[in-house]
Parts: structure tokens; C-alpha cells; sequence
């Protein structure tokens, strides 16, 4: 496999990541992240007014595979007192699904939250039609947490909303 790296988004790197991420009327990886919630492309100016959100932040990496941004990492607090900690993946090229870059960079992302945060726990949510991100958690050591029978509605069929997660002491017994 080719390596992959995770680091902060740089200035530099903004027209990539907006052609990747927020450029195109239609991406193909819409369709397996969260497509039941809109979309809606952005210029470049009006990606450049949030620029500050992607740019060296702690919250929003880059996923790079041989130096090349192919997609990024996120986390967000569900609820940050009991420091429940959310993350989120996308690989915005379809050249490198089904290689491995997913499972890596998820893998580089949790070491690296487990190392700089003091969390019990981290997790993610999907749903039943994104069953790649479903085996991503489970090659990971996560586990099934809870599925929300037929709440996400897509293009006419019902699916169930997935909640996958870990614990700290799970993941320091893998690694």
C-alpha cells in the first residue's frame, strides 16, 4: 500500500481541498457520506469566507496518500464535558477507495486523538448503506454501539442510522 499521512490543512492546499470537497453539482462521494443530508456546491469565494474552519485546524485534517490530498478527517464534541467525541471520514477521490487509505488514516486519526485529548471513547456515525465505513470500524476493533432502525431516508429506501465506537483501553490493546 502507499503511504498515507494525516497533518493540518494548509493555506497552500485551499483549491485542492475546495476541488475535492465543495467544488463539484454532484461528487460521487456524496452518495455514501450522509447523502440524505443536503449538499450544495460553493464557489470558491464563498469557500474562502470559512476558510478559517479548515485551515491548520485541530478539528479538520487532510488525508494524504504519497504527499497528495485525497481527502480529510474531522471531529466535533456530541458533548464536551463528558468529552464525547465524535469523528468523521471522507476520501473525496473514488481512486483510493477500496485500498486500505480509509482504515490507515482512520487509524492514524484515532492514535493521534487518544494521544492529544483525555477521552474514554471514540466513535462515529453512519448509516446501513455506507457498509464500507462499517467494516472500517469493525478491522479497527469497534464495535456496534446502537442501530437506529430505518431513520435515514435516501432516494426512497429507509435505512438504519449506525453508531460505531471504541474505548480507550480497546484501542491501547490493539496497538
Amino acid at each position: 500500500m502507499r503511504e498515507v499521512t494525516i497533518r493540518p490543512i494548509v493555506e497552500e492546499e485551499l483549491i485542492k481541498y475546495w476541488e475535492l470537497s465543495a467544488k463539484e453539482e454532484s461528487p460521487e462521494w456524496k452518495k455514501w457520506d450522509a447523502p440524505y443530508f443536503p449538499y450544495e456546491p460553493k464557489t470558491f469565494e464563498q469557500f474562502l469566507e470559512k476558510k478559517h474552519h479548515y485551515i491548520n485546524q485541530d478539528d479538520v485534517w487532510g488525508i494524504y496518500v504519497e504527499n497528495l490530498l485525497v481527502g480529510s478527517l474531522c471531529y466535533y464534541w456530541e458533548h464536551e464535558e463528558s468529552l464525547w467525541l465524535e469523528i468523521g471520514i471522507v476520501i473525496y477521490d473514488p481512486n483510493y477507495w477500496n485500498g486500505g487509505v480509509g482504515t490507515e488514516a482512520m487509524r492514524l486519526w484515532i492514535t493521534h486523538l487518544f494521544n492529544e485529548l483525555p477521552l474514554v471513547r471514540v466513535g462515529y456515525t453512519t448509516w446501513s448503506g455506507n457498509e464500507r465505513m462499517i467494516k472500517v470500524g469493525e478491522k479497527l476493533g469497534m464495535t456496534m454501539e446502537a442501530r437506529l432502525r430505518k431513520c435515514r431516508f435516501y432516494n426512497g429506501v429507509y435505512y438504519d442510522s449506525i453508531r460505531m465506537g471504541l474505548l480507550r483501553e480497546e484501542w491501547e490493546r490493539r496497538i
